[in-house]
């Protein structure tokens, strides 16, 4: 399964720490970040990561691209909800897209966690047919 991994500057540690946490899951499928949360997962994991561009310079339009054609399988966006981004529009985008082609998607910890474990029990393999 393709994976679209997302965080805020806010969140990039969190997500550093998640991915460690369930390094044996995602290890099994194919990782695609933008690019500074792509590189910091890499740093602290030793997984591969397909990196995009820099969210504000491009990433979340390759992300939205890659979901637009249905290749993502599911997505982890966290998403810092208590600072005002000048960007919002581009957040609200992921999610509008995501909801339009049924991909899965965690916009915090708790959600990425059952997504996860989720996708390990095999509960996600019906992203298979949408292929």
């Amino acid at each position: 399964m393709n994976i679209g991994l997302v965080a805020h500057d806010a969140k990039k540690k969190l997500m550093q720490n998640f991915c460690i946490a369930y390094r044996g899951i995602l290890a099994k499928n194919s990782l695609y970040a933008t690019g500074t949360t792509g590189r910091l997962i890499e740093e602290a994991t030793n997984l591969r990561v397909h990196k995009f561009l820099s969210g504000h310079l491009g990433g979340m339009q390759q992300l939205g691209a890659m979901i637009e054609h249905n290749e993502i399988d599911l997505c982890i966006f966290l998403r810092d909800p208590l600072t005002p981004k000048s960007r919002e529009p581009d957040v609200n985008v992921i999610v509008r897209m995501c909801d339009a082609h049924n991909i899965p998607l965690a916009t915090n910890l708790a959600t990425a966690e059952v997504l996860v474990l989720a996708l390990d029990r095999g509960d996600l393999d019906w992203r298979e047919m949408y292929k």
